[in-house]
């Protein structure tokens, strides 16, 4: 089991920025792809960033709408996932979550079906 924590979310003027973290329980860490994804009021859970596990070589994958914008990284020694969130726009208002899976293949991490861990999400706003 693993369970994951969801901080840093806020309220954000265009154009400013937020960091979001994660801390996640369990001992197989290394091991696991983690993913941030997010979900707007009334539309659907979309992925936004993912950095594999040992397996996959920790490599990322982004969202075509947050690339150059957003930094997913992880810290293996304090089973930590973060996302840095620059040049935020009203767009990038919704709920934020933390997600975890292990054995997801590559074609399958922008894929919210393929992780088995949720954080309890987090709300990001931005507003003029």
């Amino acid at each position: 089991q693993v369970q994951l924590i969801e901080s840093g979310g806020g309220f954000v003027l265009p154009g400013g920025s937020l960091r979001l973290s994660c801390s996640a329980s369990g001992s197989t860490f290394r091991s696991l792809t983690l993913g941030w994804f997010r979900q707007a009021p009334g539309k659907e859970r979309e992925f936004v960033a993912a950095v594999r596990g040992s397996h996959g070589g920790y490599t990322t994958r982004y969202a075509n709408s947050v690339k150059e914008r957003f930094t997913i990284s992880r810290d293996n020694a304090k089973n930590t996932v973060s996302l840095v969130m620059n040049n935020l726009q009203p767009e990038d208002t919704a709920v934020y979550y933390c997600s975890a899976g292990s054995g997801i293949i590559l074609s399958s991490v922008m894929s919210s079906s393929a992780y088995t861990y949720w954080g309890q999400g987090t709300q990001v706003t931005v507003s003029s």
